[in-house]
């Protein structure tokens, strides 16, 4: 499931569906940032990539907060535990086109269940 579009986009592994077809409550990813964009990582194994582009950058601190962590500066790492749910949650968000309006009605129902299955507790460790 790729949206990466001469690099514009946000690309999103066939990894993070095969990570996310088998339940866990808690998933251990990194979620970094570089020269060249946010990436959201389970070990070793890309999920989802992020380009310094304006629709990626939104991506980016949407799935931060889907994840209740901060995103991450330059060169810098945060590691995430979240449930499989709440990864589901960050690649629809991470998936959806923020240039088309009707998009953030599915964004703040992803973010408000993304909240609520995390519960009270942020996804850093």
């Amino acid at each position: 499931m790729s949206q990466n579009i001469e690099g514009r986009h946000v690309e999103i592994t066939d990894y993070a569906e095969e990570l996310m077809s088998v339940p866990r409550a808690h998933v251990r990813m990194e979620y970094s940032q570089t020269t060249a964009g946010v990436q959201l990582t389970h070990e070793g194994n890309d999920l989802v990539r992020c380009p310094l582009t304006r629709s990626g950058m939104a991506a980016a601190g949407f799935t931060s907060q889907a994840m209740g962590v901060t995103l991450p500066t330059l060169c810098e790492t945060v590691n995430v535990r979240v449930s499989t749910g709440v990864l589901f949650r960050v690649i629809t968000i991470a998936g959806l086109d923020f240039e088309n309006d009707a998009s953030f009605a599915i964004l703040d129902r992803m973010l408000e269940e993304a909240e609520l299955q995390r519960g009270s507790a942020s996804g850093s460790e």
